[in-house]
């Protein structure tokens, strides 16, 4: 993994408040940040935000953490593998890399077994690994697709998102529910009847959905 946390350099020419750790150093920018914007830190709603910050963005964030990246743990599978396993409507949260403002939505993940499955919570755990930094959606659909392919050797990879992002919600063009859809696919086998078994099961899922 190429994402890691690196110490941040002090650049304002300032002497560095002495920090006992990262979440200190995050707080104590949070509140210059506040500060910038003139924002009343007596203000008693206010007074903890850089903190809460902190903590939140520390957990936003911590896909950036090589430890958090999940183990796939695989079983053998018997069957053809000419059926995909397609889990569906996975909820996720991240960040717009540019306003650093959230985009969310659901996944849809589906892969060709090649003599071995994994575990269907895994499928979503990854989504939230890659989920969990700063990001692009485009970049998003691409990262979990390559993880899927390099750690599975499935036959085939498909990854699709659907999400609404707050960075066109709430400021420039302020397009409340405006969808955004990305896929990927991977893997020696997508071809044209992967994509159509994987259109013809999403369909089916979203009509019961709708029902």
């Amino acid at each position: 993994m190429s994402a890691v946390l690196h110490p941040l350099e002090n650049r304002s020419g300032r002497p560095l408040r002495k920090l006992g750790s990262r979440r200190d150093l995050v707080a104590a920018r949070v509140r210059d940040l506040l500060e910038a914007l003139d924002l009343d830190l007596t203000d008693p709603n206010l007074a903890g935000t850089p903190d809460r910050m902190s903590r939140s963005f520390e957990e936003l964030l911590s896909g950036l953490k090589d430890e958090n990246e999940p183990e796939l743990r695989t079983f053998p599978h018997e069957g053809s593998g000419e059926e995909p396993v397609l889990v569906t409507g996975i909820p996720f949260h991240s960040l717009c890399a540019h306003h650093l403002l959230p985009f969310f939505g659901v996944a849809h993940v589906a892969y060709l077994p090649e003599g071995r499955v994994v575990g269907l919570s895994k499928l979503a755990r990854v989504v939230e690994f890659f989920a969990r930094r700063p990001q692009l959606q485009e970049r998003l659909t691409d990262q979990v697709a390559a993880y899927l392919d390099e750690k599975l050797a499935p036959g085939a990879v498909y990854v699709g998102l659907e999400a609404r992002h707050l960075c066109m919600e709430m400021r420039g063009v302020s397009k409340p529910g405006a969808q955004t859809v990305t896929t990927a696919v991977r893997g020696p086998r997508a071809d044209a009847a992967f994509r159509s078994q994987v259109s013809a099961h999403l369909a089916r899922a979203n009509q019961r959905g709708a029902s």
